[in-house]
């Protein structure tokens, strides 16, 4: 796999025009588990094709119980910068029914290695909205998350996927269905215990202090050019957008062959302006009327006419040149970007 990855960065290095790399991302599984060397020779080849820019974001998904101090201080020698730790919870109940491999006591003992050997851009991913867990294990949980010295934290509601074990034992009636009512709940907690410790809740999902939003996902919702490697994968140059084929034995073979197993989708106006829509509204930046108008006039009448019922209902509010979502209009994000698409 580490072959294939390297040989696809070699046939993608033309992607992203002469752009430097304002971030690199290790994610979409759990990268954590590769070695060093394998990590390594992954940053070598990205070096030895792009330019990196000085400073740049170097983000690791990592599991808890793989973060020893040895493999952190082996990180933080390969000049990645920055963690995003899948915590999920600091209750052992909860991490049974999502199936976790650590215990509370390594979700603790990664966050106190990673500050002791120098890593101070560091999010955290949490979990609510789950059956094990009241409104009050809630609010100790995200406690807990505060009284480390994070500068980010992510986090989301529980979804139940097919053909996991949660979804046999619900099946079962061993856990209680996810109640939407909860989640909404402690969605609303999250929201204003984050206020009140002064961070931004900068995207729906992903609160910060200000000045450290991640500058990866937030490329990701401003809608700049980026390139994704390896199975699954997408990738976006603001004309078109690619996705690699998911099974791994698909994407190697073809790799081997010089071929980047990819479809590709040449995007419309229509689709650019809906994506625009769909991403832009779940920041606090929200949409601009000016960057609307750049797809056209009509679809600028468009979103003013649509907006009005949904500003009247108190799901939007214009600020500045634009709309941003109201502290209401964030639990009803999708519908409201779903009311102000074209279809």
């Amino acid at each position: 796999m580490v072959d294939a990855i390297v040989e696809e960065i070699r046939l993608q290095k033309d992607y992203l025009g002469d752009l430097p790399l304002a971030s690199i991302y290790f994610g979409g599984g759990t990268p954590s588990i590769l070695s060093e060397k394998y990590l390594g020779r992954i940053m070598d080849t990205i070096h030895q094709f792009f330019s990196v820019q000085e400073g740049a974001e170097i983000t690791l998904e990592a599991n808890p119980d793989d973060l020893t101090k040895e493999k952190l201080l082996s990180l933080k020698a390969m000049s990645i910068n920055r963690l995003s730790i899948g915590v999920q919870s600091f209750r052992a109940e909860d991490l049974v029914l999502m199936n976790r491999a650590h215990t509370p006591e390594e979700a603790v003992m990664s966050l106190t290695n990673a500050f002791d050997v120098g890593f101070s851009e560091i999010n955290l991913d949490l979990i609510y909205g789950l059956p094990t867990s009241s409104d009050a294990n809630w609010v100790e949980n995200m406690k807990k998350a505060f009284d480390f010295p994070i500068n980010h934290l992510s986090a989301y509601a529980l979804t139940v996927e097919p053909k996991t074990a949660l979804a046999h034992f619900i099946r079962k009636g061993t856990y209680p269905p996810v109640d939407e009512a909860v989640a909404a709940r402690q969605f609303e907690q999250l929201m204003d215990f984050a206020q009140a410790k002064g961070w931004s809740h900068y995207e729906i999902s992903n609160f910060a202090l200000p000045g450290k939003e991640a500058r990866h996902n937030t490329a990701y919702w401003q809608g700049k050019a980026y390139l994704g490697i390896g199975p699954s994968a997408h990738s976006y140059n603001k004309d078109t957008r690619q996705w690699n084929v998911a099974n791994n034995q698909t994407y190697m073979k073809a790799i081997a062959k010089g071929v980047i197993p990819s479809e590709v989708e040449r995007l419309s106006t229509e689709t650019q302006y809906n994506e625009y829509v769909m991403t832009g509204l779940r920041t606090k930046w929200g949409c601009s009327f000016e960057q609307i108008a750049k797809f056209g006039e009509k679809y600028l009448l468009f979103f003013r006419k649509e907006a009005v019922l949904l500003i009247k209902e108190g799901m939007l509010v214009e600020q500045d040149d634009g709309l941003v979502l109201t502290h209401k209009g964030k639990h009803y994000a999708d519908k409201v970007a779903s009311d102000l698409m074209m279809v």
